[in-house]
């Protein structure tokens, strides 16, 4: 058996393979805030947002991914469970996807799992510039490969060991306990598999960009028949709107963006800070896709999704569309759940692109 693995995009980890996946509650902890979602079975096919919380971080609890003060995020983590009033104390977590080597490699069709795991270490080893004893490594057979019918394409990815204990070690401190870890990509990823109907054809045979947008990073993942064909991260992000609001009107980092947030800011706001932050940001999508362009085969996308904390703008989706000329339409995975009593349905819809990560995670609860 592979050592110390951890769960990577839909495969439910090896300890719980056998027994029925837990109630678990999605938590996204991101570089400005931790998001917790709970989503229950509504009977018929159909899915309840049971609940939902958001709790800011201190500036810095996070940098580059990593943690940068266990009990800042033990706290924060500790005041979003309290927030959002459930019971349930399993989490499913998410690394972040610069925490995390993955590469997809082929190998034979109808071997044991044993014997996959095997070559799967093999393989590894080329890969990785780590001893394997320092690194959670994982693999999922994602099918046939496309241009070989007698091999299978697996998906393998490592991460440090330390990236993932000192997610585990923040939740234990607050007195709850990590059953999943995923990547933030992946999850995301099965969070677009609720918004993707919305596509003609399902987006069938389309180049779908997924482009995220939080506080310091702009990260685009392109996918194709539910396949990540192309990612991209450069560092643009909400950071920059709270900074141009702090200079244009004298405020502190914190009542820069609580008013980016609630609004009431003077009337030169919007053409003087906010438009020039929205082509900015335009400029930033057009640039990852010309990379995308430049360094793949393909020479188009068909539709954008913008998520992250910066799609939450009012009018950035047909900014971004009118820049590009593409068809660009804000995340959305709760759209056709049913929601609770709990739940404020318009704060949920101007929530919803900066939960995608959250989204995703809560629905591993639903692994088979």
């Amino acid at each position: 058996m592979l050592k110390g693995k951890f769960s990577l995009n839909l495969q439910a980890i090896e300890a719980l393979f056998k027994a029925k996946m837990p109630p678990l509650i999605g938590t996204d902890i991101s570089s400005s805030s931790v998001k917790m979602v709970e989503i229950v079975d509504a009977g018929k096919g159909m899915y309840c947002v049971e609940r939902y919380a958001v709790e800011p971080l201190p500036k810095d609890s996070l940098v580059e991914g990593n943690i940068n003060n266990l009990e800042a995020v033990s706290d924060a983590l500790q005041r979003c469970h309290k927030r959002l009033g459930s019971n349930i104390k399993n989490l499913a977590l998410a690394l972040p996807s610069a925490a995390v080597i993955s590469k997809k490699i082929l190998v034979p069709a109808g071997q044991s799992e044993d014997d996959l795991e095997i070559q799967v270490e093999t393989e590894a080893n080329q890969y990785i510039p780590f001893a394997l004893e320092e690194v959670n490594l994982d693999f999922q057979v994602l099918g046939p490969a496309p241009n070989s019918p007698e091999d299978v394409e697996v998906l393998i990815a490592a991460s440090r060991k330390e990236k993932i204990t000192d997610r585990e070690a923040v939740a234990t401190m607050a007195g709850l306990t990590v059953r999943v870890m995923d990547v933030d990509v992946f999850a995301a990823q099965a969070a677009f598999e609720l918004i993707e109907s919305q596509f003609p054809d399902k987006g069938k045979d389309q180049n779908i960009a997924i482009v995220d947008i939080g506080a310091t990073l702009l990260a685009v993942n392109v996918l194709r028949n539910d396949q990540s064909i192309y990612m991209r991260e450069q560092p643009f992000g909400g950071n920059q709107l709270t900074q141009e609001i702090q200079n244009k009107f004298g405020l502190t980092p914190e009542e820069a963006e609580a008013a980016k947030r609630a609004g009431g800011l003077p009337e030169n706001y919007e053409s003087e800070v906010l438009q020039p932050f929205m082509d900015m940001m335009g400029l930033e999508v057009a640039r990852a896709l010309q990379f995308f362009f430049t360094s793949t085969q393909h020479n188009q996308v068909n539709h954008i999704v913008l998520s992250g904390g910066c799609a939450a703008i009012p009018g950035v989706d047909e900014s971004v569309a009118k820049r590009i000329q593409v068809n660009t339409v804000i995340a959305n995975p709760f759209a056709n759940m049913a929601l609770s009593s709990k739940i404020k349905p318009k704060s949920l819809t101007q929530d919803a692109p900066s939960l995608m990560v959250a989204c995703g995670l809560a629905m591993r609860r639903f692994d088979p």
